[in-house]
């Protein structure tokens, strides 16, 4: 046991100090990743391997922790998103049918890093490109088969679904009763703010005072320049609406029900009565099922 948890020790402090003395040396996340090599008696060991995550994965991860996504090259500093450098890449290379027969040829020698690589900027470039498709969704297909890892072996697995059978959603549920019964006002007042869409709501400017009927605390919500902002902290100005509700129903707001169903859950409101619905009406619906490997 003892041996058990020191080399799991080890190997994470290996990570660390390895990946920051190479970012001294001036390499780059992927470039450490590349070059990380694990000390024979980590790489032996049967729970160091990576089941679940892997060197790589990690690697890059530190780097992003000190460095963000930035690697210092300029070229990397204001580039094309996807679509837009698809089409770019497919025209440099001589088009869609081109890039596809270089990436054959990458599958036919083993480099199937660089097959998903060239086939991926056709698949945003010309979204409708059966051949390429499939092409990319066996590439990946064979990129998960070979992957010791299970994160990243679902990933490539799942992206090889996605371009056959089209996007398939998340399983997991994250607002569910159990979870949201036990946030805290703070956490659900955030989890609508993130729900804000900004440029819909530029000249909406309204604020609410939430106060809970069975526990103690009060709290100033502010809609303005797009932002959804919250306190705590005594205001003299009186807000356009003041809601009284019992602590539970609190995440009824948060998930953004209508004025009756609140009313339902034990809410009472006072004031400007339109200030709920325009603060609904500023909220975008999260989209469980968007793409990943299409755009």
């Amino acid at each position: 046991m003892v041996t058990f948890l020191s080399q799991q020790r080890d190997l994470y402090a290996y990570l660390h100090d390895q990946t920051l003395r190479m970012m001294n040396q001036g390499l780059t996340g992927a470039e450490i990743a590349e070059a990380m090599v694990l000390p024979p008696a980590l790489e032996k060991a049967w729970h160091t391997r990576g089941y679940y995550g892997s060197v790589s994965h990690n690697v890059k991860a530190i780097y992003q922790r000190y460095m963000g996504w930035y690697d210092g090259n300029p070229a990397h500093l204001w580039q094309h998103p996807p679509v837009e450098a698809g089409r770019r890449y497919v025209k440099a290379m001589g088009g869609a049918d081109a890039v596809v027969e270089q990436a054959r040829a990458a599958v036919d020698e083993g480099d199937l890093r660089w097959a998903a690589e060239i086939l991926s900027h056709v698949v945003f470039a010309e979204p409708g490109h059966d051949v390429a498709r499939e092409l990319l969704a066996d590439t990946f297909e064979q990129l998960g088969y070979g992957s010791e890892n299970g994160t990243w072996r679902s990933v490539y697995l799942s992206g090889a679904t996605e371009l056959r059978h089209g996007t398939f959603g998340t399983p997991t549920v994250t607002a569910s009763p159990d979870i949201v019964a036990n946030l805290s006002p703070e956490m659900l007042f955030d989890a609508v703010a993130v729900r804000v869409d900004g440029p819909r709501c530029w000249d909406e400017r309204l604020t609410l005072d939430v106060r809970f009927s069975d526990a103690p605390g009060r709290y100033r919500l502010q809609l303005a320049n797009g932002v959804l902002t919250y306190s705590t902290a005594d205001r003299p100005d009186p807000a356009d609406a003041r809601m009284t509700l019992p602590r539970e129903a609190l995440s009824a707001l948060a998930g953004g029900a209508t004025a009756d169903a609140l009313a339902e859950a034990g809410a009472q409101l006072d004031g400007d009565d339109t200030v709920l619905t325009r603060l609904f009406a500023a909220l975008d619906v999260p989209d469980p099922d968007f793409a990943i490997v299409t755009p």
